[in-house]
């Protein structure tokens, strides 16, 4: 009898809910799961690159039918069983298909079929004369004296990545240090740790010490933790304290922060007080250092993975501890192509690794604080502001019937000019960014929209443009209404940029700092700010949510909330939930050192019921208000949903689609709601309408979703449309 054939299965990145099966090349070598290759795909000469996942002994089809692979992309696997076990347990609960989840794992490089080795990087070192050199002698090149003090510590040398991680524009000082003869450079394998000096010493209080033992006891368990910390209670001392504790056992940890703002902060800190080899991995790195990061860490060489979302899919070689900081934000939900939340995978990773994972909040998630209360986490407090530093006074600034000048009021005006007096900083918040969020015709009320949104579009007076904040069209700003043809044209609310103007006439001695997307584009510009913050050279700092969260400035001691109302009557239910989490988390930027800190919110609306539990209670005492609304009105944590969304420039077909899905879904033990015009209607050209599916238990949606989902591949009108299925959302479009 003739041998049993070996069946490949392959994934590839393709939006089909299956594996394909592939004969191996005739003169291929050893195949093992966990390696790429290359395969032709299609009916033409078209190659993938694909992921061997499994070597079986059958396939539905004939052998004679079955395509062989062209070869191995790999010598080893790049990805191990425990890395599947992840990405298939991904793929099930998001009912997304097994390839592209796969691939959204790999860094772009190797997705495209490039080869899994690092390259040679430069490294600067102290010359014989730099190592003789003393410090002191550097005094007026204060820069200088600081890079030489780095490189006293890397007798090995300094990559560029640890000099960036420590400096800001450091590279014409340090080619001073090598004109001098002080330091030089040579090259080394990327892939080479490079030593530092033994790490300072890390001081907890009490509070933080009984968190530190508390998840130190169970490093070999998949136990879950919610640090529960107010702002400046300490949270990252008790995250380095448990990472020194892991490398020591010879493990890994993996740091998930929402946003690119937050890691240089976080990454000179762990440099500080974790000597070892750090990999940084966000969407702002080349795909070379991205490949590099991935490399080091799946190879044991990055002792610490410190990253943004897709960091979560980072193989590790050894891994110990998983720290998801900020937990709450919604940053960590994809809201494109595959929509998976960073935090439930690093809960589930840990779990698959049997390791502990610590979800970090001063103002946990509903869903965090429920599954504390129903024991599935472990609730840790931390009370008290690090150094007994006192929590800020916060205060309702009532704007009905009150003079304004722009979106000041007076008394937020005062309160500002005495923290001015007194050389101390001030923070103004403002979700918002550009000159006025709406365009209009006094004369006959004309708006300029957005012509593929049907939404306003946002005046950006710096530049005299006016731009979609949604799709990103823009245009020059029209100097006639539209509609009349009149001149009247007037600007109705305020962005950042009109408040950082407001200010200018206000305080003209002030050193206004504007920090948002727009004023941060260019690559370390947020990191010159937040330098410039540091060393005082900024007065009064407008700010949108990228000042919200991890920032520590000593000199800050009044935070102004200049628009509180926008959550208290939104649409969302999680609108409330994410007003107050903004509010608290911007105000703990307030009096962090010896200085206390004083919150004024700016709000129409002063007795409303969430707005007087926050101020008078704490966010414990608003989460148990929300949480039991959501009871009552069976929402999410006490209901589980999925969201079928659709679009398309013909909105009849995204309707079809929808109510053939609807059809095809059974409806018993589930509510469905829908089809509906989705909250913004039309985004870039297509109609949207969305069908949402809610199940009182997790199981029974899944059971549900699952067939589902992949019949709805074979539908016709599913061809003439843009469909996603979207579990757990957090944004209903």
């Amino acid at each position: 009898m003739p041998p049993e054939p070996v069946i490949l299965r392959v994934a590839l990145p393709v939006p089909l809910r299956r594996l394909f099966d592939y004969l191996p090349a005739k003169d291929g070598g050893e195949l093992r799961p966990g390696m790429r290759v290359q395969v032709p795909f299609g009916r033409g000469r078209e190659t993938r690159t694909g992921m061997l996942v499994a070597i079986a002994g059958e396939s539905e089809l004939p052998a004679s039918r079955l395509k062989r692979i062209n070869r191995a992309l790999d010598g080893e696997p790049l990805l191990s069983e425990a890395d599947f076990a992840l990405l298939d347990w991904a793929s099930r609960y998001y009912h997304y298909p097994p390839g592209e989840v796969i691939f959204q794992a790999l860094p772009a490089l190797l997705r495209r079929g490039r080869t899994a080795a690092g390259k040679s990087v430069p490294l600067w070192r102290l010359s014989e004369e730099g190592r003789r050199a003393q410090a002191e002698t550097l005094g007026r090149a204060p820069k200088q004296r600081r890079i030489l003090e780095l490189l006293q510590q890397h007798p090995d040398g300094a990559t560029g990545d640890i000099l960036s991680a420590q400096f800001d524009h450091w590279r014409g000082p340090l080619q001073a240090l090598v004109e001098k003869g002080l330091v030089e450079q040579t090259r080394a394998n990327a892939q080479v740790a490079t030593p530092a000096a033994p790490a300072p010493a890390i001081t907890l209080n009490k509070e933080q010490q009984a968190a530190v033992a508390a998840v130190a006891e169970a490093l070999d368990a998949p136990r879950r933790f919610l640090l529960d910390g107010i702002t400046g209670s300490g949270k990252t001392e008790v995250y380095m304290a448990l990472i020194r504790q892991v490398l020591e056992r010879g493990r890994q940890a993996l740091v998930l922060v929402p946003e690119i703002g937050l890691t240089p902060q976080l990454i000179r800190r762990l440099q500080q007080a974790v000597p070892e080899h750090l990999a940084v991995l966000h969407s702002g790195l080349s795909p070379q250092q991205r490949l590099q990061g991935w490399l080091d860490a799946r190879e044991g060489r990055a002792a610490v993975v410190l990253g943004t979302r897709s960091a979560v899919w980072t193989a590790l070689k050894a891994p110990g501890l998983v720290i998801v900081d900020e937990e709450h934000d919604p940053s960590y939900k994809q809201q494109e192509s595959f929509r998976y939340s960073a935090r439930d995978v690093a809960i589930m990773r840990a779990s698959l690794a049997g390791i502990p994972v610590i979800l970090g909040s001063a103002t946990p998630s509903l869903e965090s604080l429920h599954n504390a209360a129903s024991g599935k986490y472990t609730r840790l407090a931390l009370t008290r502001r690090a150094g007994d530093a006192a929590p800020p006074h916060m205060h309702i600034v009532d704007l009905r019937n009150r003079p304004m000048h722009g979106a000041l009021s007076e008394t937020l005006i005062n309160a500002i000019r005495e923290e001015l007096a007194g050389h101390r900083q001030v923070l103004l918040f403002l979700n918002r960014r550009g000159f006025s969020p709406v365009l209009m015709c006094h004369h006959c009320g004309w708006v300029a929209a957005c012509p593929r949104c049907n939404v306003p579009m946002t005046f950006h007076k710096q530049h005299n443009r006016i731009i979609c904040h949604h799709c990103g069209s823009q245009s020059a700003a029209a100097a006639v209404c539209g509609e009349c043809a009149m001149s009247e044209l007037v600007q109705v609310g305020h962005g950042t940029e009109r408040l950082s103007e407001t200010l200018a006439g206000l305080f003209p001695e002030a050193r206004i700092l504007r920090i948002d997307r727009d004023s941060t584009r260019r690559r370390g510009a947020l990191e010159q700010m937040v330098e410039e913050i540091h060393a005082g050279d900024a007065d009064i700092l407008v700010g949108t949510q990228m000042l919200a969260k991890g920032h520590h400035f000593p000199d800050l001691t009044l935070v102004g909330i200049i628009d509180a109302d926008r959550g208290l009557f939104s649409a969302d239910f999680r609108a409330s939930e994410r007003m107050a989490q903004q509010i608290l988390q911007v105000s703990g930027r307030a009096g962090r050192a010896e200085s206390p800190g004083k919150v004024l919110i700016q709000t129409h609306y002063p007795d409303h019921p969430l707005l007087q539990t926050l101020i008078n209670g704490d966010y414990g005492a608003f989460a148990r208000v929300l949480m039991e609304e959501r009871r009552q009105a069976n929402l999410p944590p006490f209901t589980h949903l999925a969201l079928l969304s659709a679009e398309g420039y013909n909105e009849k077909e995204a309707v079809a689609f929808l109510n053939q899905a609807r059809a095809r879904l059974p409806s018993r033990a589930l509510e469905l709601l829908g089809p509906v015009p989705a909250p913004m209607e039309k985004r870039a050209g297509r109609f949207r309408f969305q069908l949402l599916i809610q199940a009182n238990d997790r199981a029974t949606l899944h059971r549900a979703l699952g067939p589902w989902s992949t019949e709805l591949e074979g539908l016709e009108s599913a061809r003439k449309v843009r469909w996603a299925l979207d579990v757990d959302p957090q944004d209903l479009l």
